[in-house]
């Protein structure tokens, strides 16, 4: 038997061991290796005896994935350029060969616009070495590396057109694909400036499978042909009228063909969300619940994807009848989530309000403990990486005066679980592979 708070323990401890399970630095430690002259990466190898090495690194988990590659290489590196919004990294920290940016998150800054530019510098540098260019990817990139495709596109433009984009309740495919409309170091322009150099890239993926051209909004993968094009993304969401016209401008001009290029390229999805799931659904098997993986709801709307949530785990304990153990139901991915209001929170604190409304209104009495956050550690707008919410959830809020509703309207469900005590605060993990889901019942 499982008491509430044991459970809610569990659901915590299942978390930590799928973050560990995602750690960009363990996972580089593991494929990269470095054997007299040749690099190894998983099954791909490169002849480095003469030539020089230059990477970049890019994303929340870039500085881990630096790490890694700096132990790997050793002194082999000439030159690299890591752009991170890590407060805590700095040159000194990485070594010579490294400059190092901080680039802006959720919107592009100054450092942003430098970092492209020594991505830039370098890359010049690479081709005419024809050197190999090691590329380490990761989400959150989109916005600490950037540059307009023209220059009348300001760095205020910029901030505003991606603020605009993120809430307005678009996927992140339909998203990228008008970031890639007015920057010039998505959707695979970065890596053309190096067309004489073999590349390769390495990814720490927080979009869905076989979208990894959507990593970091893809500086070193041209986007498929078959894709929603930026103006229709725009006018669908109609944010014509609300982008700033130089932005709209680059829209619509017909885009610039990359340069094809005959050297050599290969990428390598090192981390997904799907090891994370799998982590999570290890750790609850250990605990003693009988465990299942929901691939299928990951990206839905957020009010059907906490239906279907609910819905899924009815029914795991239905075929778990026969046996009186806690049953685990284990999703990920990224629900969608307008913000309505100007409170504090993202889509994870909000789903954990909304699953604990939906169980109270259920007529289900068993216990039931829901953990939802981003393995980045970070939500929304908000310092939390997300929340923990269960069957006593709304008796507690009601008992100091919370109306769940009125948060949900405001998009505040970080003030309402901060309020309760059961915001997850993390900080930066190092790692971003997408949120998880946790749901115990039973």
């Amino acid at each position: 038997m499982h008491d509430l708070t044991q459970l809610r323990r569990s659901a915590r401890e299942i978390f930590d061991h799928a973050l560990r399970a995602v750690d960009p630095l363990s996972a580089m430690r593991s494929v990269v290796r470095v054997e007299k002259s040749i690099i190894n990466v998983r099954e791909v190898s490169f002849d480095i005896a003469a030539r020089e090495i230059y990477a970049i690194g890019i994303g929340k988990a870039a500085a881990k994935m630096v790490a890694g590659l700096n132990e790997a290489l050793g002194t082999r590196l000439t030159a690299g350029v890591l752009c991170t919004n890590d407060a805590g990294i700095n040159d000194s920290s990485l070594g010579q060969p490294w400059r190092t940016f901080r680039g802006g998150h959720p919107e592009p800054n100054e450092a942003s616009l430098a970092a492209a530019r020594a991505c830039f510098d370098l890359l010049t540098a690479a081709d005419q070495a024809r050197a190999l260019v090691i590329f380490l990817i990761s989400g959150g990139g989109s916005a600490m590396i950037e540059a307009p495709a023209s220059e009348r596109i300001s760095l205020s433009d910029l901030q505003a057109a991606n603020k605009l984009l993120v809430s307005s309740g678009a996927s992140i495919s339909e998203v990228n694909a008008v970031r890639r409309a007015f920057s010039a170091v998505k959707g695979g322009k970065l890596s053309a400036h190096a067309p004489n150099c073999d590349q390769i890239t390495l990814i720490v993926s927080d979009v869905p499978e076989g979208e990894e051209y959507n990593v970091a909004s893809g500086p070193t993968i041209a986007p498929g042909k078959t894709l929603l094009s930026a103006g229709e993304v725009i006018d669908r969401y109609q944010l014509r009228g609300e982008l700033p016209s130089s932005v709209v401008r680059a829209i619509d001009k017909q885009p610039r063909l990359l340069p094809v290029s005959a050297s050599r390229s290969e990428r390598l999805v090192l981390l997904s969300n799907k090891d994370a799931q799998l982590a999570a659904a290890e750790a609850a098997r250990r605990h003693g619940f009988i465990a299942e993986v929901a691939p299928e709801i990951s990206d839905q709307p957020i009010d059907q994807g906490c239906t279907k949530l609910l819905e899924r785990v009815a029914k795991l304990r239905v075929k778990a009848s026969p046996d009186s153990r806690v049953v685990c139901l284990i999703s990920g991915g990224e629900f969608s989530c307008p913000a309505k209001g100007g409170g504090l929170g993202g889509r994870n604190l909000e789903t954990a309000l909304r699953l604990a409304r939906l169980h109270a209104r259920s007529d289900q009495a068993e216990r039931f403990v829901a953990l939802c956050a981003g393995t980045d550690g970070i939500d929304g707008n908000s310092p939390a990486a997300g929340a923990i919410s269960d069957d006593t959830t709304l008796e507690r809020a009601s008992a100091i005066s919370l109306n769940g509703e009125d948060f949900l309207e405001r998009s505040d469900s970080y003030s309402f679980f901060a309020a309760l005590g059961d915001a997850i605060t993390t900080g930066p993990t190092g790692t971003n592979v997408r949120d998880l889901r946790i749901l115990l019942a039973g």
